[in-house]
């Protein structure tokens, strides 16, 4: 159902362009308002813009793209409120410049979004704008992170009524500006997350079990989150040789191991957006041969 409370719509839009950094006029009415004209939309955009809330560039593509991304006053506002209260520091795309160099990746993972939210939608399952979170720090020690394009947070319906199933992913979308390998050493750098356990700090440590310190990331999540690769900018034997690549790493001992107990998937940003997620059009990476949905878990 829409909130049609003007004061809410805006204080959603507002905090979607934060957290999502960009997305274009036609990806925000899909996320706001899916369920009123696009025109409301287009106003609301502009209103925000007047009030300096927002900022916005128009890229020279398909009938000259309006993008829009919050500006500084934005980001000092929203970043006082609850739901975006997470430690995380929102990053600003300080001026129409930045906003420009970095669109294409931004808006391709804003996208990415919003097939998973659309398909909760017409499932029933629960996904909401905000449970979309982009570029969330995860430290490796030494100076080194682990930083996904977006962490998904995504709830299943039960039959018959209640809470279902909490679903978590870590989503990195590819649009093949950087080669096969390099893409590849980015599952090599979760499945170091996976096992990371962060040097002791004496009388802080956080034990477990028979005295062992945990790894870090079970501070946050009661599982590892799922990893999903959302391949783009390529054809089809492109995307073949980029999870070609990912699955090569399996002859890594650690990768190997992080495989038998995470879930990991690759797919074309094409089917994601022509079928959606839930459909069977994701290779599980231990065994490419292979198509499936998302939710479910792919062990060898």
């Amino acid at each position: 159902m829409v909130d049609t409370d003007a004061g809410s719509v805006d204080r959603l839009a507002l905090a979607v362009l934060v957290q999502y950094r960009m997305a274009t006029t036609e990806q925000m009415h899909r996320v706001i308002a899916p369920g009123v004209r696009a025109e409301q939309t287009r106003r609301r955009l502009a209103k925000l813009c007047e009030e300096g809330l927002i900022d916005r560039i128009t890229l020279p593509r398909a009938g000259r793209m309006r993008v829009w991304f919050p500006s500084l006053y934005g980001v000092q506002v929203a970043s006082e409120w609850s739901e975006l209260r997470d430690g995380r520091s929102p990053k600003l795309l300080s001026d129409p410049t930045a906003a420009r160099l970095r669109a294409g990746h931004t808006l391709a993972v804003t996208e990415t979004g919003l097939a998973f939210l659309h398909d909760a939608r017409r499932r029933g399952d629960v996904c909401r704008p905000l449970d979309w979170i982009p570029e969330v720090y995860h430290p490796l020690g030494g100076g080194e992170a682990v930083t996904p394009d977006a962490l998904l947070y995504y709830r299943r319906a039960r039959e018959g009524g209640g809470g279902g199933a909490m679903l978590r992913a870590f989503v990195e979308v590819d649009r093949a500006t950087m080669g096969p390998e390099r893409l590849a050493a980015k599952l090599t750098a979760y499945a170091r997350l996976h096992q990371y356990i962060p040097a002791p700090i004496p009388g802080t440590q956080r034990r477990v079990g028979l005295g062992e310190v945990e790894e870090d990331w079970r501070r946050r999540y009661p599982i590892f989150p799922r990893l999903l690769f959302v391949l783009d900018g390529t054809g089809p034997a492109g995307i073949d040789n980029r999870i070609s690549a990912l699955h090569a790493t399996i002859q890594i001992p650690a990768v190997a191991g992080f495989l038998r107990q995470v879930p990991v998937l690759a797919t074309p940003m094409a089917a994601l957006r022509h079928h959606g997620p839930t459909a069977p059009i994701w290779h599980p990476i231990h065994d490419t041969d292979q198509k499936t949905g998302w939710m479910h878990n792919h062990h060898p």
